[in-house]
């Protein structure tokens, strides 16, 4: 399978204080690849460097082909990065329907399709984004994004803060992306359970540096200490 993206030995810093040290990683076109570590250890930096909000010291970022290393995050995002930042992030003085429409470009997830996969979003398409409640502020990040029509989509903590029927929501419309799109996914989150279930692998990240890649399924509990805190 060929690589849709492939890192290989980034590092990163924020001024003076070096966050990553060497992260390597790669997800082929229709993987969906967990990244996982715990809090402070370099995932969100990941992404941001991915998405060329930071800029990477040394080693290299290629996606769909190209050289990302010395794009701006804009030309970067229209090769096909969709981004669903942790916090969401919605535009909480416009509707719903106005937040997909800003992102919208032409391909085959349009607003039908996403009131298919969040049908509150269809009830709330005419509500201020700012008044949803937590798990339909994700679901309008999610869409969002979609909206986009990326080649990589990259949920970065999508479940997290939010109450447990809501999780299990947006573990399913995951899944379902998954099963259904074709869509190459990268997942950041801490949750095995639902990632075991649906990730083709993970890479684990230590003190900014990539330390274990494999199946789930191979983490062994030793690993699951060591690195996850479980």
């Amino acid at each position: 399978m060929s690589a849709l993206l492939e890192l290989r030995g980034i590092t990163a810093s924020y001024g003076v204080s070096q966050a990553l040290f060497g992260v390597d990683l790669s997800i082929g076109e229709g993987e969906l690849v967990a990244l996982m570590g715990r809090n402070g250890m370099g995932k969100s930096t990941t992404i941001k460097v991915i998405c060329r909000l930071l800029k990477n010291q040394a080693g290299t970022v290629a996606f769909a082909g190209q050289d990302l290393t010395r794009l701006p995050a804009h030309r970067a995002a229209r090769l096909g990065l969709g981004l669903v930042p942790e916090g969401r992030r919605c535009f909480s003085n416009l509707t719903v329907w106005e937040n997909l429409y800003a992102s919208a470009r032409p391909g085959p997830w349009t607003r039908a399709r996403i009131h298919d996969l969040f049908p509150r979003l269809e009830e709330r398409s005419d509500q201020l984004a700012g008044s949803l409640s937590g798990g339909e502020q994700q679901m309008l990040a999610i869409g969002r994004a979609l909206m986009t029509n990326p080649k990589l989509l990259i949920l970065d903590e999508a479940t997290e803060g939010l109450a447990p029927v809501v999780r299990r929501e947006i573990w399913a419309a995951i899944g379902a992306l998954k099963q259904q799109s074709g869509l190459s996914i990268l997942v950041v989150d801490k949750t095995l359970s639902e990632l075991r279930q649906i990730a083709d692998h993970a890479t684990v990240l230590e003190r900014g540096k990539s330390v274990w890649h494999g199946r789930l399924d191979d983490l062994t509990p030793e690993l699951k200490d060591t690195y996850l805190g479980i």
